[in-house]
């Protein structure tokens, strides 16, 4: 019993990422197509990216909510984690390079903390 439940919270997780993903890059082809069209301040790039990510977690945590209930605070967390290491690779795919640096482990620790706040707020708005 234990191993299916460990299956069925593997495949949740993943299933949430990648809609996260999918939200992000959404969410960062329309700003590019934003910042290519209007006169919009290149100095937004980063507030909007984070944004971008915060919303796309958030929205990863309500698919979680629905197959997941216990613990969703912690499986949050867990998804914040995975969506950074998901997110990292297919990025670096579509730039073409690989750097790894301190700031990506702060981009990790910010989506845990994003997926565990989500995670709750989740929680609660979906009783």
């Amino acid at each position: 019993m234990e191993n299916i439940q460990s299956s069925n919270i593997v495949l949740s997780i993943t299933k949430a990422a990648f809609f996260a993903i999918t939200c992000s890059l959404l969410g960062v082809l329309i700003f590019a197509l934003l910042l290519k069209f209007t006169p919009i301040s290149e100095s937004l790039i980063s507030p909007v990216n984070q944004s971008i990510k915060v919303l796309s977690i958030f929205v990863g945590c309500l698919v979680l909510t629905k197959k997941q209930t216990a613990h969703i605070w912690f499986w949050g967390a867990i998804l914040g984690l995975v969506y950074t290491v998901l997110s990292y690779i297919i990025f670096s795919i579509l730039d073409g390079e690989f750097s790894f640096s301190i700031s990506l482990l702060w981009d990790a620790l910010f989506a845990m903390i994003v997926g565990l706040i989500s995670g709750v707020f989740t929680k609660l708005i979906t009783k």
